[in-house]
């Protein structure tokens, strides 16, 4: 019940139309208060009309691309990464800790292989407890 509580405060943060959501709230679940944070996830997509490149330009692509999201880790602007274990159209997930969905954009935006179009992005709002980690 109480995890409804934290998901319908966003739904009347939306259903009021305030212009900006605040990228941080407390959620209380029993005695523990959590700072809940707005981060911002992307799925990266395979693209159905790809350039039709040599092995020897796809693997600069791809190295550049690799070597764009290590800087970003560095910046603190990308929290995590990485490729999906299987062959599908979603090729992988990125989450960017950043202050609206625009920064977010601009960066993958960037991103060389994107650029060379051979990977689209998804970006959407994503909420998580301050903090979160992978175990």
């Amino acid at each position: 019940m109480k995890k409804l509580a934290a998901f319908s405060f966003l739904v009347l943060i939306v259903h009021l139309g305030y212009s900006q959501t605040p990228r941080e709230f407390p959620y209380q679940d029993g005695d523990t208060t959590y700072i809940m944070k707005q981060y911002f996830m992307g799925f990266l997509k395979r693209v159905e009309n790809k350039p039709d490149l040599d092995s020897v330009k796809a693997a600069e692509i791809q190295q550049a691309h690799l070597d764009y999201m290590s800087a970003n880790g560095k910046s603190g602007a990308l929290l995590i990464a990485g490729p999906f274990g299987d062959d599908g159209d979603m090729r992988g997930v990125v989450i960017y800790d950043v202050a609206t969905k625009a920064e977010a954009d601009s960066i993958i935006s960037n991103d060389p292989a994107v650029k060379a179009g051979r990977l689209a992005i998804e970006v959407h709002p994503w909420w998580a407890a301050k903090g979160s980690r992978l175990k």
